[in-house]
């Protein structure tokens, strides 16, 4: 009797056990479908925005969040290693709310960039759901819960897809910030009743200095790239640019070097980690300058006669929800396969299927049928992508780290992303041409978009190969 009592007591406590964790990473996977409405969603209206803002700059519209979560990536991640990952995670949702409502209101680009350098902080919710996460279960369990809470939300992505599409005809491209900024407030509220705070203390200061010299240095190096192509390489505005980029980018690394308590620690940058941090450069980079082309190959129809165009066989949503339903299922299906045979492998093999996929976008520029399935699949890859690089780098670092070094993966995806994205803009801007007076994207343009993201994807699976080789010899 007794030893029924024990065990039907003990199978109470797993069920509490079990229920509050399923809660606590549903609330982590609506807290993820934040980041995708501050940075992924406004592709959909890309078009759009650079028709109102009348501009031909669609890195500047779309990476400039990624760009400033290079900055606030370790900033938020060191801060909550030292204050909590709850606090740290609600202040993300409340900076992310604001900097859409400026996006909301902003009458031009002065005002529109601003603001989404604001929603960028949105990206620390990624890494901080992860090392809460990590915090929360043992980790073989962490590792497919990892997986959820990086991808799940990928099933809302698709419905809101088509949601923003018919409310942006509608109303305007401004009703998708003024949608991101009401979920966002609505998560930080869920967030802050839902999740446990994580112990804080660890020791250090924030380097508030080294995040500005961070931004500050690829901000210049990379206006330089975007501005190069309309003003001349040579020009002294985009010159000036990556002087500035270069110098406040060795102060960094030379001040960094230096520091006892550096915002982030260059000494530590090496062996496994560096590698994983450069495979995941690489690769994130060439999905999301993937994912930046689809919907000006989406709004161009093929009877135009350039070589491409997919606007008369179907939506830019459904080319962009195809993504989502790939990440859906690649993020679990690596934090299962990570748990069975490591992470190490399973990134090999996702960064391996992203580089077969983004050969076959040649075919995709002009073939519904290509296009789709190379969208789905290029979403398993990012979801896997993602999921293994987490726990790898989670794996790295002891539990007072857990979140500096997982704001570094967030750090590298959001340094490759802007970097491929800018390159690309760069080069359909320098390849454009002229057609009944309307400036559009040549076949040459995307054609050596997709070229380059390739080559960048050929040699992250290179190095993920080395990296599994590494580990596995290491075990």
């Amino acid at each position: 009797m007794q030893s029924s009592t024990r065990q039907s007591g003990t199978g109470s406590t797993d069920a509490r056990a079990n229920g509050r964790l399923i809660g606590l990473v549903t609330v982590l996977v609506l807290v993820n479908f934040v980041v995708d409405s501050a940075i992924t969603a406004p592709l959909v209206v890309l078009p759009e925005m650079l028709d109102h803002f009348g501009t031909d700059q669609a890195a500047w519209l779309n990476a400039t969040a990624m760009l400033a979560g290079v900055m606030w990536a370790p900033l938020l991640g060191r801060s909550a290693d030292i204050h909590g990952r709850r606090k740290v995670l609600v202040l993300t949702l409340l900076l992310s709310c604001a900097g859409a409502l400026v996006c909301a209101v902003a009458p031009g680009l002065w005002l529109f960039v601003p603001g989404r350098m604001l929603q960028g902080a949105s990206l620390a919710a990624i890494f901080l759901s992860v090392a809460i996460v990590r915090g929360a279960c043992a980790p073989r369990t962490a590792m497919i819960a990892v997986g959820v809470v990086t991808s799940g939300s990928a099933v809302l992505n698709i419905a809101s897809r088509f949601l923003i599409e018919e409310l942006a005809s509608e109303f305007g491209f401004q009703v998708l910030f003024l949608v991101s900024a009401a979920v966002a407030v609505a998560m930080a509220g869920c967030v802050h009743k839902v999740v446990p705070e994580s112990p804080a203390g660890a020791p250090g200061r924030i380097d508030f200095g080294g995040a500005l010299l961070l931004g500050a240095g690829l901000g210049g190096v990379l206006g330089y790239v975007s501005l190069g192509s309309d003003f001349g390489w040579l020009a002294v505005g985009p010159l000036a640019l990556l002087a500035v980029g270069v110098t406040a980018s060795a102060r960094w690394f030379l001040v960094s070097s230096r520091k006892p308590d550096p915002l982030i620690d260059v000494k530590d940058l090496h062996g496994p980690l560096a590698l994983l941090l450069l495979v995941v450069f690489l690769a994130a980079g060439s999905y999301q300058s993937m994912l930046q082309l689809i919907p000006l190959i989406g709004d161009v129809s093929s009877d135009q006669g350039l070589g491409y165009g997919l606007a008369d066989r179907g939506s830019t949503a459904l080319l962009l929800a195809a993504p989502g339903l790939g990440v859906t299922l690649g993020g679990p299906a690596a934090g299962w396969l990570a748990a069975r045979v490591g992470p190490a492998p399973t990134l090999a093999g996702a960064v391996t299927l992203g580089t077969v996929v983004t050969l076959g976008m040649f075919l995709g520029v002009s073939r519904l049928p290509a296009a789709l399935c190379c969208a789905f699949l290029l979403g398993v890859t990012v979801g896997a992508l993602g999921t293994s690089g987490f726990n790898m780098a989670g794996g790295l670092a002891p539990p007072e780290r857990q979140g500096i070094v997982s704001s570094l993966v967030m750090v590298m995806v959001s340094i490759g992303s802007v970097a491929l994205n800018f390159v690309g803009a760069a080069v359909l801007a320098s390849t454009a041409v002229v057609i009944d007076g309307e400036t559009v994207n040549s076949a040459t343009g995307v054609l050596s978009c997709i070229a380059i993201a390739s080559g960048a994807f050929t040699l992250a699976a290179v190095l993920a190969a080395l990296l599994a080789r590494t580990t596995w010899m290491k075990d």
